[in-house]
């Protein structure tokens, strides 16, 4: 298992729309992920950095495969159409990042 974060920023004023939407994540999207091996899923604000920090336990062992095949799925991919309007991608991101993944560095059992 593979603990994973990642960082967006977010638009100030999608920010009550962002919440609305992940207040009712459509059922198809979270059985892609949890399809993809994704387990304790969490998306935190921080304002007023307006950013967006997501947790997730990987329990895979192809990542590249599991994340292509979230992506290849034509509903998870419409509920990208309304979440990545929200979304303000970090300029640092590494090439074909949306949002940016972090390193791990510490975990307390």
């Amino acid at each position: 298992m593979q603990r994973m974060g990642m960082v967006i920023g977010i638009a100030p004023d999608r920010i009550a729309e962002y919440k609305t939407l992940h207040a009712a994540v459509w059922p198809q999207v979270l059985e892609r992920l949890a399809q993809a091996h994704v387990r304790n899923y969490s998306i935190f604000l921080r304002e007023p950095e307006n950013l967006l920090f997501g947790y997730w336990e990987y329990h895979g062992d192809d990542f590249a495969a599991d994340m292509a095949a979230i992506a290849d799925d034509p509903e998870t991919r419409r509920w990208w159409t309304f979440c990545a309007p929200c979304q303000e991608p970090l300029a640092s991101r590494a090439e074909g990042e949306h949002w940016a993944m972090m390193e791990h560095v510490f975990h307390m059992a």
